[in-house]
């Protein structure tokens, strides 16, 4: 599942600290026993075969009943070892949870973890799979998914020193009509535009951009304002300037999870241990 993944031997191997020559005599050996190919291989990478396709969703369920074959004979052995399997995006993978991890293994040192970043479709979609355990993602659900509340996390305008509200002590949301405004680009769910939609006014993106950091340099460079969370501005490298909105909006950050009992020991413990520290 991990080249499908990484559309990659090299990456793959790299990612296991395998060779890449022992990652190619496992999937031969797979398909040796299936007697069918899985994979198309050329210079660019790999991706899979018309019969591959078919029969991902069966080696999927494989790969989930591994994982979940494996967290129950961690837990009759208890806290000792087992992986944390998180779905996520930047801001949180940032600033949110090497903290929390850090903590975690404190107590844990043997459980290991693995993220997974993309946005918030994404994010739910590999819960729904099963790819990943639980997954951040800025509330509410689309997928009718359990959901925990974690925190709020105000929005804030960027702009360049030189701007005319460099002094003011906030920006109002109506003076973004008359910016060159630059988006941050986050899947099909755009909470920056609800904000628009709902000061009832239209914005004037030139630029959209799926980097948080990509956007503070542009707006550094003074080609425009922009919205970013107050997350991602915990440690902000840019010569910008940061306003409260006038009103203020947020954004609502919590975790969302196909069902909290079928949680192995080791999520349930991490995920009492977030909502414990925010």
């Amino acid at each position: 599942m991990k080249v499908i993944e990484l559309g990659s031997l090299t990456k793959t191997a790299r990612y296991f600290n395998y060779t890449q020559s022992a990652v190619s005599q496992i999937i031969n050996s797979l398909e040796t026993e299936l007697g069918i190919s899985l994979l198309n291989r050329n210079h660019s990478g790999v991706w899979l075969t018309s019969e591959g396709k078919q029969l991902l969703p069966y080696l999927r369920n494989i790969s989930n009943s591994y994982h979940e074959l494996s967290e129950r004979v961690f837990e009759l052995l208890g806290m000792e070892t087992g992986l944390i399997r998180i779905g996520t995006f930047s801001s949180v993978s940032c600033h949110l949870l090497p903290p929390l991890i850090k903590g975690f293994k404190t107590i844990y040192p043997n459980i290991k973890f693995e993220l997974l970043q993309g946005d918030y479709d994404e994010i739910e979609t590999w819960v729904v799979e099963g790819a990943v355990d639980f997954g951040f993602i800025c509330l509410p659900s689309t997928k009718n998914l359990e959901t925990i509340f974690l925190k709020k996390d105000r929005m804030m305008v960027i702009i360049s020193k030189d701007h005319p509200y460099a002094k003011k002590s906030f920006f109002p949301v109506k003076a973004l009509a008359d910016e060159s405004f630059i988006l941050l680009e986050i899947g099909n769910r755009q909470e920056i535009l609800q904000i628009f939609k709902d000061s009832h006014i239209t914005p004037n993106i030139n630029y959209s951009v799926k980097d948080d950091y990509t956007i503070m340099s542009m707006v550094e460079n003074g080609l425009g304002v922009s919205i970013l969370s107050e997350l991602v501005l915990t440690r902000n490298p840019y010569k910008i300037l940061v306003k409260e909105t006038r009103p203020v909006f947020y954004r609502t950050l919590g975790i969302v999870l196909k069902n909290k009992e079928s949680l192995s020991l080791a999520v349930k413990y991490f995920i009492e241990y977030i909502t414990s520290k925010l």
